[in-house]
């Protein structure tokens, strides 16, 4: 079989499509992802000014959405926010709970990961240009009610919240894209080699 006509066979697919199917590759795959994008918001750097973070977590999120899919990546995602909110501290720098001004960005993520993962199952994750634009669409995502819900925590105006909640983010949620940008695209050319 050549690879032209395996190329179309992918057409669809994420790339955790590629392991043989089960319920239990779904479960562990959906554990995984919540423990990485747990994993992910340890690395946290205070920004000062800003109650939030600057943390691994977006680009974990967004990464888990593409590799896993939409409905695989929503679930990794509310599995995160739900056990976050019954006590687990993984949330940025081992907080938990419903309460953090940050919570909303974390709701963001949930949506971000499904769109995402649609996306990449229609061939977003296949080329940098497409993966460019996934990302910064989640990322616009994860801001649009994140930085709203950070207003409505902590009493900040609109123009604060922008300041404090997105402003300082930008230059690094700009390289965590380029980072996806390159590896997922290049992943699935070392696959279908």
């Amino acid at each position: 079989m050549s690879t032209a006509a395996a190329a179309p066979a992918r057409t669809g697919q994420v790339l955790a499509d590629l392991i043989p199917a089960s319920r239990v590759r779904d479960a562990a795959l959906v554990l995984g992802g919540a423990a990485l994008t747990g994993l992910a918001a340890q690395i946290s750097v205070p920004v000062p000014g800003s109650p939030i973070p600057v943390t691994g977590q977006t680009f974990a999120a967004l990464l888990v959405g593409t590799a896993l899919g939409a409905g695989r990546g929503f679930f990794a995602l509310a599995l995160y926010a739900l056990a976050g909110i019954a006590g687990v501290p993984w949330f940025a720098g081992g907080a938990s709970g419903a309460t953090a001004p940050s919570f909303g960005y974390i709701l963001g993520m949930i949506i971000a990961s499904t769109v995402v993962g649609a996306l990449a199952r229609r061939g977003a994750d296949r080329s940098v240009l497409r993966m460019a634009g996934a990302m910064v669409l989640g990322e616009a995502i994860i801001y649009a009610v994140g930085v709203p819900y950070l207003a409505l925590a902590t009493g900040m105006s609109a123009t604060a919240a922008i300041a404090a909640g997105l402003t300082p983010f930008l230059i690094g949620d700009a390289l965590k894209a380029a980072l996806a940008m390159g590896a997922l695209p290049t992943a699935w050319k070392f696959i279908e080699r």
